[in-house]
């Protein structure tokens, strides 16, 4: 018993010690969809679209993740949510019934969406705040939970 007390405080210890990945920033967001847009242009739509997928690779940290529309809001990539790759979504609304995807394709250039999305780490409802970037016909997108 003295032992699998020890154990538990022992383990209780080492949690307290491991720290807590940070929550990314609108900033890191922003650096993550230019880093994934230089991609995207040096290598091309395949294996760029296959990185932002994979969920272990260099577009996918913590709450922090890219995922890429076509210019109709077909999911051609998704770091966070793999099973959205090939669904049209632009139709998709948030809790409050806004409609993201549909101003996500609608951005011109380059922009910021704000809308209403799961975290992935947390698995809580959250604002969220998007950096768009418009590469061809791709837009690429990175967002901070808020």
């Amino acid at each position: 018993m003295l032992r699998k007390l020890r154990l538990l405080l022992w383990l209780a210890f080492i949690a307290m010690c491991v720290p807590c990945a940070e929550a990314a920033t609108p900033q890191d967001a922003q650096a993550m969809a230019e880093k994934a847009a230089n991609y995207l242009t040096a290598n091309g739509a395949e294996k760029a679209f296959a990185a932002i997928s994979d969920p272990h690779g260099p577009f996918r940290i913590g709450d922090l993740y890219v995922f890429a529309h076509d210019a109709t809001g077909l999911v051609v990539a998704h770091g966070g949510n793999p099973a959205l790759i090939g669904k049209n979504t632009v139709r998709l609304t948030d809790v409050d019934g806004k409609s993201f995807v549909k101003e996500i394709v609608e951005v011109a250039s380059t922009g910021w969406v704000d809308y209403k999305w799961q975290n992935p780490e947390t698995k809580e409802l959250s604002p969220k705040t998007v950096y768009v970037i418009r590469v061809g016909d791709y837009l690429i997108c990175a967002g901070a939970y808020k």
